[in-house]
């Protein structure tokens, strides 16, 4: 696109995550990809030309470059319900380093509602993906975002922080996982839309690849609302003994002093798996112990919440290590980056050099080929670019890099040649 912005403080991140906002105001943020097409599209009218844009369940960030962290708000909330004042109001902001330093926190769950969350990790894949194909994928965020998935990578292969299960809804969500394997193809019913159903519904749709769920409420208002924003189905309480005859697993999410679902609502019902959020318990207890029929309650959830988090959470300093490692490598990158264009121009003069006679005299060599002078030349500017970068300076290597090809003429033409800058 011609625009290849590389001052670091020029890169902002703007966004709102679940830490500070409940879904409905994640909601009035959140990006469709028919709105994110019509932000890239506006971008260049907003004098922003390098960004993409993560937008999930749990947060909506916006990275990029610009002069001021308001031109990637007011881009974002350009197509928005929410205003971009709002979004101002509550937003994080970070620039230069600490945007960096956020993304690949993001990317590695240390920033997820459920520590440790490697979903996100594809999330970004496809943010970057939609961006980069529509011409707004840069140098710089390429290279930073090869460098976060690496990092990310090595946190996962290195760590246990995305190991075992944390919140209790999660919990459950892992453990369908593991009793029912594939859940696509089955019929869930989740009972109750309160703090947890809520969550978990959201779960189930984030982790089970499933919308084959339909929701129950007291208040019906409540689980429509829910099954319209989620794209689920919903049904009135009093046709509960209707779907829990054709669902294969159910989630009781209710706060009932009574239990809700009862024995008598599935003897003869065949298998099912039943799994009880409530506290106190709203699954009755001898329904367990029909043929069948598994029951797991919170307690049992609990249980691996508590352990898992306490290893996840120990795993937090070896992750922010790693994490130390590829930013280094990421900002050696980039700092030489500033380089590249004397390391060009003295490249450029090394060939032009070359074909003049006086370099002939002064070497005492014949012309070598065009092949053997590009070796010769790569190997001095890959030696200029060292330097540089342990010295940190860049036009005292100038005229050494230029004595240094007269002096050597061609007699390094026969040793192996690596790629450098160029």
């Amino acid at each position: 696109m011609g625009h290849k912005p590389t001052d670091i403080s020029k890169f902002f991140i703007a966004g709102i995550n679940y830490k500070k906002t409940d879904a409905a105001i994640r909601g009035q943020f959140a990006i469709s990809n028919e709105q994110y097409e019509k932000i890239l599209t506006l971008a260049p009218a907003h004098h922003l030309h390098e960004l993409f844009i993560l937008s999930t369940c749990n947060r909506t960030e916006i990275y990029g470059f610009a002069e001021e962290p308001s031109q990637l708000i007011n881009l974002l909330c350009s197509q928005t319900t929410g205003a971009a004042t709002a979004f101002s109001e509550i937003a994080y902001i970070r620039k230069g380093l600490d945007a960096v330093e956020h993304l690949f926190e993001v990317s590695a769950g240390l920033d997820s509602q459920i520590l440790g969350d490697y979903e996100i990790v594809g999330q970004i894949k496809t943010a970057v993906k939609f961006s980069r194909e529509r011409g707004f994928i840069g140098a710089f965020t390429e290279r930073l975002v090869n460098c976060v998935l690496q990092s990310s990578k090595s946190i996962k292969n290195q760590t246990a922080l995305s190991g075992g299960t944390v919140s209790v809804s999660f919990a459950a969500i892992q453990y369908i996982k593991e009793r029912m394997g594939q859940a696509a193809g089955k019929k869930i019913l989740l009972i109750g839309v309160g703090k947890i159903g809520r969550n978990t519904c959201r779960n189930m749709v984030d982790y089970l690849d499933t919308r084959n769920i339909t929701l129950i409420n007291r208040t019906e208002e409540r689980a429509a609302g829910l099954a319209e924003e989620m794209g689920l189905r919903h049904a009135p309480l009093e046709d509960m003994a209707k779907y829990i005859d054709e669902s294969d697993i159910i989630l009781v999410a209710t706060n009932a002093e009574q239990p809700t679902l009862l024995r008598t609502h599935l003897e003869g019902r065949g298998d099912r798996l039943l799994i009880d959020l409530s506290i106190p318990c709203n699954i009755e207890k001898s329904a367990g112990e029909l043929p069948g029929i598994t029951l797991v309650n919170v307690d049992e959830l609990s249980k691996l919440k508590d352990e898992t988090l306490q290893k996840r959470e120990a795993e937090v300093p070896k992750a922010k290590f790693i994490i130390s490692e590829h930013m280094d490598e990421f900002l050696e990158w980039h700092d030489m980056r500033k380089y590249v264009p004397v390391l060009k121009a003295v490249k450029t003069k090394l060939k032009e050099l070359h074909t003049c006679p006086i370099f002939s005299r002064l070497s005492g060599e014949p012309f070598p080929s065009t092949d053997l002078t590009d070796e010769q030349i790569q190997r001095v500017i890959n030696g200029m670019a060292t330097k540089m970068r342990q010295h940190n300076q860049g036009g005292c290597h100038y005229i050494e890099a230029i004595n240094e090809y007269i002096a050597t003429g061609a007699q390094w033409a026969a040793a192996p040649v690596t790629t450098g800058l160029n």
